[in-house]
Order: C-alpha cells, then structure tokens, then sequence
C-alpha cells in the first residue's frame, strides 16, 4: 500500500471554526495512525473574503492544538494556472467544452426548467455546438461533460454506498470566464497533485463528491478515498451556532481549554473506541481508524468539555500549568494576574497541588490563586462577605491575637491553635475556617486555609485579618 496523505483544506475566511479544527484532527489522527502525512492546503481563492490574518489564524490554531502538518502549506490561489491548465486539456480531449451563454440566457433556461417542473440548471446548450458559432467579443466558462446515462457511485468509509443519478448532474463550470477555477476543478486538481490518498471531510461535502468524480474520471484519475463525516451539532439537536459552542479555537484558548483536552474531547465528537472517553493523544493516534467513525451527528456538549478539561488539569504537571496561566493570562489582557503570576512564580508552583482538584478551566485556576499576590485590602465577593458578620470579626480579631503569638509558622502549628480556639469558644473548626478564609482570600473557595497562610506568610496573613477586622 502506498503511503496515506490526507489533507486539511479550511478556507481563510474568518477565524478556525471548531467544526473544522475537529475535521483536521481526524484528518491528523489517520495520517499518524497510519505513518502518513497530512497536507495543508489554504482555499484562498475568495480574494474579497481570504485575508492574510485569516490564515495565521488558521495556522496558530493548528499549531495550538497539537496538529502539525507535513511539508508546506499549499495555497490555492498561487496555483491558478495550473487549473486553467487542465480545464483546457479536458477541453481538448474532449471531455469538457467553452460555453458562451449570457446571464439572460442561463436565466431563462432557468425559468424554463422550473415551468416544466424540472430541477433550474443547465440545459447543455453549448455541448455539441461548433465552436465557429461562438459570439465575437464574448469570453466563455468551460464546463465539464458529466454523463448523460448511468450512476457516479461514492463508496465511503462513513456514508456506505451513495449512488447519484447521472441525470440529475448538469454540466458545471470549471473554469470562470475570468479563466479562474470554480472550487469543484481547484479541489479535485490540488488533490490530485498533491498526491492525496484519503479524503475526509464533513457530509456537506457529500454531493461534491459525485462531481468531483466526474472530473477524476475525464482525466483518468485515481480518485481518493472518500471518508463524509457528520457535522457536529448543538446538545439540542439543532445545527451547531455560535450559542452551542461554534466558535473558533482561539475563543477556547481564551476560556482556559488546555490543547490536549479540547483534542480528547474533539476526538470524541463522532468517533470512538469502545467506551473508551478519556484518552491519551498517543492513544487516540494508536487506535484511531476510519471504520470507528459514527455515522450520527455528534453533539457538542460544554460540560462534557469542562469535565474533560478538568481531568487534565488535575493530571497536569504544575510547571506546564504555570506556563500555560501566564500565556492565558496575557492572552486575555489580565495585566495584573500577569504580573502577579510572574512576581510570585514559587508560590503559585507550590499553591498548584492544592489548586488544580478544584478548577475545571485555566481561568478558574488564575481566579484560584490571586489569593497569592492580591493587594490589600482585599476586594471581598458577595459569597464570602456574607460569612463576615459582627460576630465572626470578633472571632477573626480573637484567631489574630492568637497567631501573632505563633512561633512556628506552619500548617500542624497553625491548625493546633485553631483547634485550640475552636474548643474554646464551644465551635467545629470549620465555623472559623469559613470566616478565616473569606478574610485571607476573599472567597469561599481556596485551598486548604492553613496552607494558604503558610504560602502568603505570616506578615501577610495578620495584615489581611487586620483588614477585615477593622472593615466597617
């Protein structure tokens, strides 16, 4: 068997939408599993709606994610001429033909069809014409011959057998009048050229394919393997928007997705193995296959994708999360979390054991550990100053005097005196801790308050309490 190229072939019109990153992950994912390459190939052939910073979007995405692509990329655009190339040979064997019909005659065939209850498209008009009757002046499409008898039969890996009708596929055009190739003629040239084994892509691409085959067929093509997947939709059922979660792979970034869950969970958007629902990416490359594609439209669903993200996020080594909070940080523009992460980097590498069980997102997680370099006074949420009565100020004042006495600083000595207190004043322990808590971090989840104290010291500590005790 030769070696397996697939290709990702996005379009840069806009940012990297999901649907898309998910496509190149399976496109990825086969490639390795296989030791083959994936190619990337940039349709820019929309010249008013392809921008340069479109495609570095694309590329960062990709690069975000984890998926790299072999070679260079290909862009569409730049090959142009090669196009019109083959267009014209397919001319000149005699598979596909220059059409001079004006915009008032397509119109009218148009019109003419639908009276006689027939699908609006092109009547062939110029299939057999003499080319002596072409109109001066005027400049011609080239249109592929498509078969006038018989069936273009899809065999793939998700869909089964698709079988089209010859009959109801026209003549399309190939090449514009412009000489510039339609998107059906570029895809099925580049794929060609770039020696593309495994077409996969989603299944609105399905009918395309029929056409595409006619143009393999006339030039005596091997045509690819054809993989259609389902699109992704919302958990309702309904099409995916941005509502549900279609947005681009930057926009999860920023919501604090690691690149390694959104892969995971991405992966499991219409494709499985056994029950298997967290894995890793040498794993997902391991067993990946195109025979356990679902043919069911998968269902995005964000709180499978926070439940996903925090399991990595507790597995994670806490220099990488570092790293990744400072990027995140910066990314979004909290300029005063950057600086707090950079200030007291020991600190939050120590406080991250402690931080990581309770964060679902790389943004819970910078929320979590602000408690570390936050100024004073402490801004106080709502949750927390409810826990921050008369009456817990005057035991906050009471653990003060207690703790100002403490010779050793450490999570046994501190957690014997309050113990101490505790027993005093007739309370659990976690009656103080709760005031104790909303006071040093202002919040009511952190971790362990006594290692919080231990991480911020004992300076810091007395001088937040003596914040909340003397707060009116």
């Amino acid at each position: 068997m030769s070696q397996v190229i697939t290709r990702f072939a996005p379009s840069p019109t806009g940012y990297l939408h999901i649907g898309s990153a998910r496509t190149a992950l399976f496109n990825w994912a086969y490639a390795r599993h296989t030791g083959g390459k994936m190619l990337l190939r940039i349709e820019d052939t929309d010249r008013e709606r392809s921008t340069e910073p479109a495609i570095q979007a694309i590329y960062d995405g990709l690069t975000w994610l984890g998926l790299k692509w072999d070679d260079e990329p290909t862009l569409q655009f730049s090959r142009a001429a090669r196009h019109a190339e083959v267009a014209h040979e397919l001319v000149a064997m005699g598979h596909a033909y220059k059409c001079y019909c004006s915009p008032e005659e397509l119109t009218q065939m148009r019109e003419e069809a639908r009276a006689a209850g027939k699908p609006p498209r092109y009547n062939g008009y110029w299939r057999d014409r003499d080319q002596s009757e072409a109109p001066a002046g005027v400049a011609p499409v080239i249109r592929i011959k498509a078969p006038l008898t018989g069936e273009i039969v899809v065999d793939d890996h998700v869909q089964g057998k698709v079988v089209f009708k010859t009959e109801n596929l026209d003549d399309f055009i190939i090449l514009r009048s412009d000489g510039t190739p339609t998107y059906m003629h570029a895809v099925v040239v580049d794929d060609h050229d770039m020696g593309v084994t495994h077409i996969i892509r989603g299944d609105d691409h399905l009918t395309n394919a029929a056409r595409q085959i006619i143009i393999y067929n006339a030039m005596g093509w091997t045509v690819p393997e054809m993989t259609h997947i389902p699109l992704i939709h919302g958990a309702d059922g309904a099409k995916l928007s941005k509502r549900h979660g279609a947005l681009g792979v930057n926009a999860y970034r920023e919501m604090g997705y690691l690149p390694e869950a959104l892969r995971n969970y991405l992966a499991r958007l219409g494709w499985s193995h056994n029950d298997d629902e967290i894995f890793s990416t040498e794993q997902m490359i391991e067993w990946f296959s195109l025979e356990g594609l679902n043919k069911g439209a998968a269902r995005f669903d964000f709180v499978k994708l926070e439940s996903i993200n925090g399991h990595y996020i507790r597995e994670a080594k806490p220099d990488y999360l570092y790293e990744v909070m400072l990027a995140t940080a910066q990314e979004v523009g909290r300029l005063t979390d950057v600086d707090g992460l950079t200030a007291n980097k020991a600190t939050v590498l120590a406080a991250l054991p402690e931080l990581q069980p309770r964060a679902k997102t790389v943004l819970e997680l910078i929320d979590l550990a602000q408690f570390i370099y936050a100024t004073r006074p402490l801004a106080i949420d709502a949750a927390a100053a409810v826990l921050l009565t008369d009456d817990a100020r005057g035991v906050l004042a009471d653990m003060n005097a207690l703790l100002r006495g403490l010779n050793d600083w450490s999570v046994p000595a501190i957690d014997a005196a309050m113990r101490t207190l505790a027993e005093s004043k007739g309370l659990k322990l976690g009656k103080l801790a709760q005031p104790l808590r909303a006071a040093l971090t202002g919040r009511t989840i952190s971790p362990g308050i006594f290692e919080v104290m231990v991480l911020i010291g004992k300076e810091e500590s007395l001088a937040r309490l003596g914040d909340q005790i003397t707060a009116p």
